[in-house]
C-alpha cells in the first residue's frame, strides 16, 4: 500500500524466523509481490507450509501434536508485533513530513514577507527584532511666519555719522595710480586731505562748507588727452547739511597741481559742477592742462567731468555697501 511517496525503510531480516509479510497483504512482501526473504516457507522449520494456508489436521480438522509448536498463535502474535512497529514508523513519518513541511511554509511565507517589505522600503529589510522598522515619511518644511528682516541699506550708512565710522583717506577714496570709466583710461596726480575745508576751494564756496559744518575735504586730480579734472569730496556731519551745501555752492573746488599735472584752471575759464550723495558733497573742476578757455563745444571736457563724478559717487555707495554687508554678517553687533 503505498502513502503517495517513498515507502519507509524495511525491517531487517530475522536470523531463524524469515521476514514477515507485508503490511496489509497475507505471503507478500511491503508493497512487493513476495514476502520480506522467504516468508514462513519450508526452509525455515522443516519446511512448513507458508502462512496462510491451510495446514493439515488444524483448522477444525486435527489439532496439533502436543510436542508441536502452535504455528498459527506464533504467526498471529508475530504479524500483530509487526503490525504495530509499521503503524509506528508510519505514523511517525507521516508527522516528520508535517513537520517539515510547516517549517518550509514558515521560511517561504517569511521569505516572501521580506521581499514584500524590501519592495515597499526600496531594497531594506529588517534582520533584526520581531517588529520591523517604522519608516517615517519625510517631514514637510515648516516656514516662519515672521518675515525677516530687510538688508540694510548702503545708504544708511552714508547719512548717519552712528553709523558711518569706517575711517577715510584720499588714497582709500582714490585708490591706485590710474582708472577706467567706460574703457575711458585717467591717470592719476596728486591727492590730499584738509580739515580746514576753505583751503580746498575757489570763490565763495569755502563760504559754504564752512557754514554747513564742513569736517573735511579730500582732493585727487586726474590727466586724460590734455585735460585736467580734479575732484574733491567734502564731510559733512548729516545728510541735510551736505544737500545745502550742493544747493548753497558757488565758485568750485580748488584745482589740485603736482605729481606731473601742471597748475591748471586759474585765469581761465573751466566746467565745476556740485552734488552730494548721504553726508557727501562732491565737486569737480575740469579745464585744459595748457590754460586754455572751456566752451560748450569741448565734449571731451564735458566727458571727464561727468566720468570722474560718477566715480566719485560709486566710491562713495561703495564705502556705505561695505559697512552695510559687515552688519548684515554680524546683525547681533
Amino acid at each position: 500500500m503505498s502513502f503517495g511517496g517513498p515507502q519507509w525503510p524495511q525491517e531487517p531480516q530475522q536470523q531463524g524466523h524469515g521476514q514477515q509479510p507485508g503490511y496489509g497483504q497475507q505471503g507478500q512482501g511491503y508493497g512487493q509481490g513476495q514476502g520480506y526473504g522467504q516468508g514462513y516457507g519450508p526452509e525455515a522449520y522443516g519446511r512448513q507450509p507458508a502462512y496462510g494456508q491451510e495446514q493439515p489436521g488444524y483448522g477444525g480438522q486435527q489439532p496439533p501434536s502436543p510436542g508441536t509448536p502452535d504455528w498459527g498463535a506464533m504467526a498471529d502474535a508475530s504479524e500483530s508485533r509487526g503490525r504495530r512497529r509499521r503503524w509506528l514508523l508510519v505514523g511517525t513519518g507521516v508527522l516528520a513530513t508535517l513537520a517539515v513541511g510547516a517549517i518550509v511554509a514558515t521560511a517561504v511565507v517569511a521569505t516572501n514577507k521580506q521581499n514584500d517589505e524590501s519592495a515597499k522600503n526600496g531594497g531594506t529589510v529588517p534582520t533584526t527584532g520581531d517588529t520591523p522598522p517604522s519608516f517615517s515619511p519625510t517631514p514637510e518644511p515648516t516656514f516662519s511666519s515672521v518675515a525677516p528682516p530687510p538688508p540694510p541699506n548702503p545708504k544708511d550708512y552714508i547719512s548717519d555719522p552712528k553709523k558711518d565710522k569706517a575711517p577715510i583717506s584720499a588714497e582709500g577714496l582714490f585708490p591706485g595710480k590710474k582708472l577706467s570709466m567706460n574703457k575711458r583710461p585717467y591717470k592719476k596726480g596728486a591727492t590730499a586731505t584738509t580739515t580746514n575745508c576753505a583751503t580746498a576751494t575757489q570763490g565763495a564756496l569755502g563760504t559754504v562748507l564752512k557754514k554747513n559744518g564742513c569736517q573735511k575735504v579730500l582732493r585727487a586730480t586726474y590727466v586724460k588727452d590734455g585735460v585736467a579734472i580734479t575732484v574733491g569730496v567734502a564731510v559733512f556731519p548729516s545728510e541735510a547739511a551736505a544737500l545745502k551745501a550742493k544747493s548753497q555752492a558757488s565758485g568750485g573746488i580748488a584745482p589740485l597741481a603736482g605729481a606731473g599735472v601742471r597748475e591748471f584752471c586759474h585765469g581761465t575759464v573751466c566746467l565745476r559742477r556740485a552734488n552730494s550723495l548721504g553726508r557727501y558733497a562732491y565737486f569737480t573742476q575740469a579745464g585744459f592742462a595748457n590754460g586754455k578757455k572751456v566752451t560748450k563745444a569741448d565734449k571731451a571736457v564735458f566727458q571727464a567731468s561727468d566720468d570722474l563724478g560718477t566715480f566719485a559717487f560709486n566710491q562713495i555707495y561703495a564705502r556705505g555697501r561695505t559697512q552695510a554687508s559687515a552688519a548684515a554678517a554680524a546683525p547681533g553687533e
